[in-house]
């Protein structure tokens, strides 16, 4: 290959990366998910226990975020309200510029399935039917066409590498298979947010690594907004920003 050609492909190459860069930097200047001075508290009787003390941050589109902190510090907590599985005590979550505690149940459901995937610590999957079936049911849920959700979760399932593992039971499967079957569960709808409640709490060292690998992926090919929850400060590497808890109120936020 001669000098000139060399150096096309070089600059190709830099143009590509910059694009790419700008993309994401045009997504992550969009606020996907807002809390607003956000207070959770547990009342133990005549005892009233706050989890969650005047949280206010803000989640861009695109980005990779890890809430990591002590056990106690308000990390499930924040994960839950964050899912919109649970309501504030005071304060108020805004999610697409939407105020999730002025919804209904069912359109916050409908909000909550179309935005948001989650991949759980325990993999969370039903034993009783195919890794097939575990993908296709968020996509049943949502009421989409058999057609349509049959080749989603086909490509879903192949994506993750699991195109030879669809009609094995979850029992027949490895914990880093689970794993994966729970991931493409929670691309199935397609979501913008990906929340993951420490992802390989349960693998060991190299198959984490791989599921890391494999969000990293997702951030950056598929623009995915990653919110992951975990104590493994060395999982937290992964992230673009870091958020720390402690004694459920924020006392950092760094990027990296």
């Amino acid at each position: 290959m001669d000098y000139k050609s060399t150096l096309f492909i070089k600059e190709h190459r830099r143009i590509i990366i910059y694009i790419k860069q700008r993309e994401l930097e045009q997504r992550m200047n969009q606020t996907l998910l807002h809390l607003e001075n956000v207070w959770k508290i547990y009342k133990m009787g005549e005892v009233e226990v706050p989890a969650l003390k005047g949280v206010t941050v803000e989640i861009k589109k695109g980005d990779f975020v890890a809430i990591i902190g002590a056990s106690g510090s308000g990390k499930s907590t924040m994960m839950n309200l964050i899912g919109c599985l649970d309501m504030p005590s005071k304060g108020s979550i805004f999610l697409k510029n939407k105020d999730i505690t002025k919804l209904s149940e069912s359109n916050l459901a409908t909000l909550r399935g179309e935005t948001i995937g989650f991949i759980f610590q325990q993999y969370n999957l039903i034993h009783s039917i195919t890794a097939f079936d575990n993908v296709m049911l968020p996509l049943e849920f949502l009421e989409i066409d058999d057609k349509t959700a049959y080749e989603r979760a086909k490509k879903i399932l192949d994506m993750v590498g699991l195109s030879d593992k669809t009609h094995h039971l979850p029992t027949q499967l490895s914990g880093g298979q689970q794993q994966r079957v729970s991931i493409a569960r929670s691309l199935a709808a397609d979501p913008e947010i990906i929340l993951a409640d420490e992802p390989t709490g349960n693998l060991d060292s190299v198959t984490g690594k791989s599921i890391m690998e494999m969000f990293h992926r997702l951030w950056k090919e598929e623009g995915k907004t990653i919110i992951m929850v975990t104590h493994d400060l060395k999982l937290a590497k992964y992230a673009h920003t870091t958020i720390e808890l402690k004694d459920g109120e924020i006392i950092r936020i760094d990027k990296n």
